[in-house]
């Protein structure tokens, strides 16, 4: 016996409910609020990109984080094998599956040394949107949400930020958390693909020159006033 697929919006919505159930609460920054805000830039991207499909696209966003391998022991296959067991229960045609698979395999920033192109117009415009939300206001404050969930200081002079050549280097990372921002955040917007995308970026990236000044001022003392003996 047939089984008749689902229609599109039936599909999405109980994809959403599905991660919204899964990562409601969740404390280091790749919480349900994270996927929604990408899920919403993502559409908002795609009407920009005409060859972006909107159902490969919506999934691939809502999904991005479902099994992030920072979360799993560093396995880069976790996201996508959980991706194809929730969209194969829905009955969800192979090719989509496939195309959401490859999506999350290439999303993640793997290192400043390491390309990440992504091979789909729909892979340009979820990246595009993860990206954008790790920059900007709320992007220090998951930083920072990150630093502490994983234990890290916030700022240690005495660690430089490095470059990361490989993967396997940038997952054995545990600098503090001021050293993401060299390693990773201020680079995201040279690396991002639609114009869409990077107007938006400008802003965002301004505001993460404007925090580390200040905030090293501040770690520094130097915005404190002149100190005067009384005569």
């Amino acid at each position: 016996m047939s089984i008749t697929p689902l229609p599109t919006e039936q599909i999405i919505a109980q994809t959403a409910d599905f991660v919204r159930d899964k990562f409601l609460g969740e404390g280091s920054g790749h919480d349900w609020e994270h996927i929604r805000r990408v899920w919403h830039t993502s559409r908002a991207l795609a009407a920009t990109v005409p060859a972006a499909d909107q159902l490969v696209t919506e999934l691939a966003a809502l999904l991005h984080d479902v099994a992030d391998w920072k979360f799993h022991a560093g396995d880069e296959e976790a996201g996508p094998r959980a991706a194809r067991a929730w969209l194969s229960g829905l009955q969800v045609e192979e090719a989509v599956i496939q195309r959401v698979e490859t999506i999350i395999r290439e999303i993640s920033f793997k290192g400043l040394g390491v390309p990440t192109p992504m091979s789909t117009p729909e892979g340009e415009v979820v990246q595009d949107a993860d990206r954008l939300d790790a920059i900007g206001a709320i992007g220090v404050a998951r930083a920072f949400a990150y630093g502490g969930h994983k234990g890290r200081p916030l700022h240690d002079p005495a660690v430089a930020p490095i470059v990361h050549e490989s993967f396997e280097s940038y997952k054995k990372n545990t600098a503090p958390t001021l050293n993401h921002f060299y390693e990773k955040l201020l680079h995201l917007r040279e690396r991002l693909h639609t114009p869409a995308a990077r107007r938006i970026a400008q802003e965002r990236h301004q505001f993460l020159e404007t925090f580390l000044t200040q905030f090293l001022r501040e770690w520094e003392g130097q915005d404190l006033p002149a100190l005067h003996t009384p005569a």
